[in-house]
């Protein structure tokens, strides 16, 4: 809890810090300071949450000294939404200043009320700024004792471990899934329509999006073992990408799948030119499961040897980031975009998991 929202309030803090590097921001002398000294106590704080939240639970202390951080967090947080607030009706000021001016420059009219106006704005502006000042200062001091305080507790800081990537086969328990007979038929339409359903060049890149947990891999799955589908196809292709995106891993997971000999393939280059060769002239389905890249050089370079594929090979792309799928080129109105169960299903699946 205290973690999530530690994690909401850095963001906004690194985001405004970033436009004081960007923009000069001449609006209170102290307000840069002060963020600055409250993402610094917050990074401190944040590296002992995870131990912190497993204390509370037999320590009232932490308890307590976690529920103190909270409120503040929370007072931290409505205090940036009203700072941000005003750089924005200051930039929407300064921008109709601006046109008012080359407005008055081009008709060579000056207007007294105008400049009288724009002082009484500025000097209200000065006034909010300077009340917002006094909040960031007054958070600053409770901030402070709550981190001083954090060292009389024998936190441990979390320990960055490489996250473990994640793993996934095309083996799928139909039994077991429910509510996807829909999305499942759509995805066969476009699996099994030929090359010139979609125009471009091959392979036709099929993405499926959705919120994690949502059941992309079950669709994709659904998919590859089908009957309809392995008929379509010479060669399937099953890969579980996860992030970072690693061409070597994934290339050398491809020739696998393809029973083709890596050991004596050490290069991007012998790994790409092997695949070209292993599916030239096939038609083939490739699963490329959980994919995070968007970086378009890298797709690019990525999907070159693929292109050797007969026409109407597929690539089938499950992703949580909708820009990844435009980056790879697809139109928007392409993606399958995979939408939460209906209330019925879900209770199908609670059911399932309850009663056996």
């Amino acid at each position: 809890m205290a973690e999530a929202l530690i994690s909401v309030i850095l963001d906004q803090l690194l985001s405004i810090t970033k436009e004081f590097t960007i923009q000069e921001f001449t609006l209170v002398k102290d307000v840069q300071k002060n963020i600055l000294s409250l993402k610094s106590k917050f990074e401190a704080i944040q590296v002992v949450l995870e131990d912190a939240e497993k204390q509370q639970l037999t320590n009232a202390c932490v308890r307590r000294w976690l529920d103190q951080l909270k409120l503040v967090s929370y007072d931290i947080d409505n205090v940036l939404e009203e700072w941000s607030t005003e750089i924005l009706v200051s930039k929407i000021h300064q921008k109709h200043n601006a046109l008012l001016v080359s407005k008055n420059k081009k008709k060579k009219v000056r207007f007294p009320l105008t400049s009288s106006c724009f002082c009484h704005t500025q000097l209200k502006q000065v006034g909010i700024r300077r009340e917002i000042a006094v909040k960031f200062k007054k958070l600053n001091d409770k901030l402070d004792g709550i981190e001083k305080e954090r060292r009389d507790y024998s936190f441990e800081t979390t320990k960055v471990v490489p996250s473990k990537r994640r793993e996934t086969t095309s083996f799928v328990d139909v039994s077991k899934v429910y509510g996807r007979d829909v999305d499942k038929n759509y995805l066969m339409s476009k699996l099994l329509c030929d090359s010139s359903c979609h125009g471009g060049e091959g392979p036709v890149i099929i993405p499926i999006v959705g919120m994690g947990g949502i059941g992309k891999t079950t669709l994709a799955q659904l998919a590859f073992d089908d009957d309809k589908v392995k008929a379509n196809f010479n060669v399937q292709v099953w890969v579980s990408v996860s992030d970072p995106f690693d061409e070597i891993g994934i290339a050398k997971a491809t020739l696998q799948e393809l029973n083709v000999s890596i050991q004596n393939l050490h290069t991007l280059q012998a790994l790409f030119h092997t695949i070209h060769e292993s599916i030239e002239g096939k038609k083939f389905l490739l699963v490329l499961d959980d994919v995070w890249i968007d970086d378009r050089e890298k797709w690019e370079q990525f999907i070159q040897p693929f292109r050797s594929g007969a026409a109407g090979s597929k690539l089938l792309v499950t992703t949580r980031k909708n820009k990844v799928a435009i980056m790879m080129g697809v139109a928007t109105q392409n993606i399958i975009q995979l939408e939460l169960l209906s209330e019925e299903h879900c209770w199908s699946i609670f059911s399932q998991l309850a009663f056996f």
